[in-house]
């Protein structure tokens, strides 16, 4: 076992511990099986992120008092002779739904769609605490982020159209009151069950602002994977009527991110940099170079599953 753990309570119970490598996280992670069979996770951090992590453990919380599957919180503390914090939870069973939609025909991917999107209208419906509203200034982050974009090595040719649509539009977010978001919303956290449901992971990039800004990962994850899927997250998010001011606000986060997702990948070398690019590449051909607001992947295909 891992010598780092070896003073968190409980740790002699424990006969099966399995480091995880998935994921983009800072975090270690680790799959446990303690002596009465109980299934965990365990997450560990710096010790300097302590404040950051129990303000996590406590968010966690109050999402465990929504009506779906994932983790719940047992214990929070500090390890490895105060060098670490951690936090303990139950263990989520489930595949990723990147892994199994492509098995589902189209209307069943649309099924999980539907549940994954009023799930994530159940977490935006948590009640936000005035001292969770973050004095980070939204816009100017974005257009510091877009100018590391352009001042890269790694930017794609011909891509001033997607940089000046930003700056020409980027009034148009934050325009309805924050929400609780669960910060990476998209088929790599969603889990299906032994029971078929969906379930959620991953609550780490939690973050309290605009509702939408949840919804650019659909065009950056979930349509390269599933476009039924992703009708049917927009379709019961929105009741089957989403808004021009969704959209608008929308196409503002997709090419935002789009384009800074390219030098964020950097630190994860140059896999993860062609694969934000091909992402990019393909936002633009969904939005015609933005010409529109409403991807082509869904106007194109939502009415064949409007029952």
């Amino acid at each position: 076992m891992t010598d780092e753990l070896w003073d968190i309570p409980g740790y002699a119970n424990w006969e099966i511990v399995k480091k995880i490598e998935a994921g983009w996280s800072n975090d270690k992670k680790y799959f446990i099986i303690d002596r009465s069979g109980n299934l965990l996770l365990l997450r560990t951090s710096d010790i300097s992120l302590a404040e950051a992590k129990e303000k996590e453990f406590q968010m966690i919380k109050r999402f465990n008092s929504l009506h779906f599957e994932m983790s719940k919180t047992i214990v929070f503390g500090f390890c490895n002779h105060q060098k670490n914090v951690y936090m303990l939870l139950s263990w989520v069973e489930g595949i990723a739904l990147a892994k199994i939609l492509d098995h589902y025909p189209e209307n069943g991917q649309y099924d999980l769609g539907l549940k994954a999107g009023k799930i994530l209208k159940e977490i935006h419906s948590i009640p936000v605490d005035r001292s969770d509203l973050s004095s980070q200034d939204k816009k100017g982050e974005m257009l510091h982020n877009l100018e590391s974009y352009e001042n890269s090595n790694v930017r794609l040719e011909n891509d001033r159209f997607a940089i000046e649509y930003v700056r020409n539009n980027l009034h148009k977010i934050n325009p309805l009151p924050p929400v609780y978001q669960h910060g990476d919303f998209h088929v790599g956290n969603l889990l299906l069950t032994p029971d078929k449901q969906v379930g959620v992971i991953d609550f780490n990039r939690w973050d309290c602002g605009d509702r939408y800004e949840e919804f650019y990962k659909v065009q950056s994850f979930d349509a390269e994977i599933s476009i039924p899927f992703s009708i049917g997250q927009i379709d019961a998010y929105f009741d089957r009527q989403p808004p021009r001011e969704f959209w608008e606000t929308m196409a503002v986060y997709v090419a935002y991110a789009s384009l800074y997702s390219i030098f964020w990948a950097v630190k994860f070398g140059e896999n993860d940099i062609n694969a934000m690019k091909k992402r990019c590449l393909k936002a633009f051909d969904d939005y015609d170079r933005f010409n529109t607001v409403i991807p082509h992947w869904y106007e194109n295909n939502f009415m064949k599953f409007r029952k």
